[in-house]
């Protein structure tokens, strides 16, 4: 592409096409929907202030690919890294009491599918898109140093030759092979749950996920425990305590977790797994406010993860979740 034909698109505010892939990048490299938009925000308005500089020596996707990871880098410069419950400690007890919250920068955070999967495309990118935002993988990611991070998705992930990765870098293929093999390395000493992506139109996944949706709502703890595997994990940021075990689990529902009886959940998708917000019962006329954004783990027909983030007054709505449920439904 020319730099004519480039500064034509930024001047025709054609930046937007390429928000949602450069937000899924900018979510693989931060480990929180809320940094990814900010860093896509800020690679927009580098390119407006330095559209001048292009050269057009390389196309506009990777002149912002290569903004974006310098914005990413330099962001990655100043937090720590983010990580689950079961990154900081060892399993608690049903009857552990809750230590006091812990801040927003310490977890890695859910995304929307919306904002970062391809809406049509090759299946076989949609499939390794979906993929490369589970929880686990993303979470394996921020154990890597930062440029290391970077060469694993561009060559990995977004299937870049190591020539285009060094050259969008500032590096040498050499550099980029060797950071990719450590990069490689550090993930295989602790590799990332494969769980199930979600599939919409997988008739025998949906029957699953209904029996799921059943058992929370009519708070049968039998049928739940059928459906979870004997080595799954609660965990509940910005709480720093998890739980594994069916057991465990159930203790904690019927105990410091039996608000949650009478709840009811409403379908999303985030980080190309199963989700539901959970809405608690908060009033006499039936009213359900938000409590938790589920996002479910399934490993071989099993729940392996329950992963109940509570910071419903960002996450819902970003998921575009109504911040009420009355008898009827959903709270405009």
């Amino acid at each position: 592409m020319s730099t004519a034909a480039v500064r034509t698109d930024l001047e025709d505010r054609d930046l937007e096409r390429y928000r949602r892939e450069l937000t899924g990048y900018c979510y693989r490299m931060l480990g929180s929907s809320f940094e990814a938009e900010d860093a896509v925000q800020e690679t927009f308005v580098r390119a407006w202030r330095n559209q001048d500089t292009f050269e057009g020596r390389s196309s506009a996707r990777t002149w912002l690919y290569r903004i974006a990871t310098n914005v990413c880098l330099d962001m990655l410069g100043a937090v720590q890294r983010r990580a689950r419950p079961m990154d900081l400690g060892p399993a608690s007890t049903a009857a552990s009491l809750p230590a006091a919250p812990l801040p927003e920068p310490v977890w890695l955070m859910p995304v929307p599918d919306s904002s970062v999967l391809p809406g049509s495309g090759d299946p076989a990118d949609v499939a390794v898109a979906r993929e490369s935002i589970r929880l686990a993988f993303v979470a394996a990611l921020q154990r890597l140093a930062p440029r290391q991070r970077a060469v694993l998705i561009l060559r990995e992930v977004l299937a870049w030759s190591a020539q285009e990765a060094a050259d969008l870098l500032g590096t040498s293929v050499a550099s980029v092979n060797s950071a990719l093999q450590r990069a490689r390395a550090t993930l295989a000493e602790r590799p990332a749950t494969d769980a199930a992506v979600l599939e919409p139109l997988d008739a025998e996944q949906a029957e699953f996920l209904g029996r799921y949706v059943a058992a929370f709502e009519a708070y049968d703890l039998d049928a739940l425990a059928e459906l979870l595997h004997e080595d799954v994990v609660l965990s509940m940021p910005p709480l720093a305590m998890w739980l594994r075990g069916p057991e465990e689990i159930r203790s904690w529902m019927l105990g410091t977790g039996s608000g949650c009886r009478g709840s009811r959940l409403l379908p999303t998708a985030a980080n190309g797994l199963p989700a539901f917000g959970q809405y608690r019962p908060s009033g006499p006329a039936g009213e359900h406010r938000p409590w938790a954004l589920i996002v479910l783990e399934i490993v071989d027909g099993k729940i392996m993860g329950v992963n109940s983030f509570l910071d419903t007054e960002h996450l819902f709505p970003l998921f575009g979740l109504p911040l009420e449920l009355d008898s009827r439904g959903p709270v405009s």
